[in-house]
């Protein structure tokens, strides 16, 4: 099943009679950008039939952008209002990682942009680099709470509703979904991006950045990003239909990194 090449008689894919699915790309710290993403997930909702609604969030909350705790608490909530579910992301990896003392988590939150999420829990970039990856951990591991970090930390791995695969940022092709491996959830790129096999579901994720909804027959690539352009993206799906929510404000050309 998982070597198949597409028909062109290929049936398109539904999500369950009765359920109304909104997944959220990559918000890395862009509080302002989620509450108006919110709000326009909330009219589109309110203006269709009454549906059981629910929010996926793709991973890569924090990190980039300058309000990640704001971000975190945010989507903390809606998760344990039952509104939503997460996804957990590279970024959030290595930050769980520094949380809970360890240098070498420490070590890639710094090298892929989290220095506006230790600024976002109150630790200034002086304290930050005062001393060691180790004393660094140590700190973040003080200053954040202990509710944050264990809510990160329960996001899930992947989420199948329906003909969907909701991921953070791909699958390695080929592999059946309960033998994927974490690392490649996470992190995979270009082999997954490259790969025109039928994966026995439609692969939703972000991760890695397009200008516009990167959309192709078996995958549908949501992170416009947000840090950067300014754009947030969110994909609705109800039945066999799908459409495209975005909030737009400022964006910083000068973050050119894609991780």
């Amino acid at each position: 099943m998982f070597f198949r090449r597409f028909s062109k008689a290929a049936r398109p894919h539904s999500v369950p009679d009765g359920q109304r699915i909104y997944a959220i790309g990559d918000v890395h710290g862009r509080i302002d950008l989620l509450d108006i993403l919110l709000a326009k997930i909330s009219d589109d909702d309110a203006s269709r039939p009454a549906a059981s609604a629910s929010l996926i969030f793709l991973g890569d909350l924090i990190d980039r952008g300058p309000a990640s705790a704001e971000v975190v608490e945010r989507v903390r909530g809606l998760c344990e209002g039952g509104i939503a579910r997460l996804i957990k992301g590279n970024h959030e990896e290595a930050f769980i990682e520094a949380c809970k003392g360890h240098a070498r988590g420490a070590r890639a939150l710094i090298s892929i942009g989290g220095l506006p999420t230790i600024r976002s829990y109150g630790i200034s970039e002086a304290e930050a680099k005062a001393g060691s990856f180790s004393d660094m951990a140590k700190l973040l591991a003080s200053q954040v709470p202990r509710s944050h970090i264990d809510f990160l930390d329960s996001g899930e791995d992947q989420i199948r509703i329906g003909d969907y695969l909701f991921v953070h940022a791909g699958i390695c092709p080929g592999v059946p979904f309960d033998e994927q491996v974490p690392d490649d959830l996470r992190w995979i790129r270009s082999e997954f991006l490259r790969s025109e096999l039928d994966h026995g579901a439609m692969i939703v994720h972000g991760h890695t950045i397009t200008e516009t909804v990167d959309e192709r027959p078996n995958r549908i690539g949501i992170d416009t990003g947000a840090f950067r352009t300014g754009v947030l993206t969110a994909m609705g799906l109800e039945k066999n239909q799908r459409w495209f929510l975005t909030a737009t404000g400022d964006g910083d050309e000068s973050l050119r990194t894609i991780l």
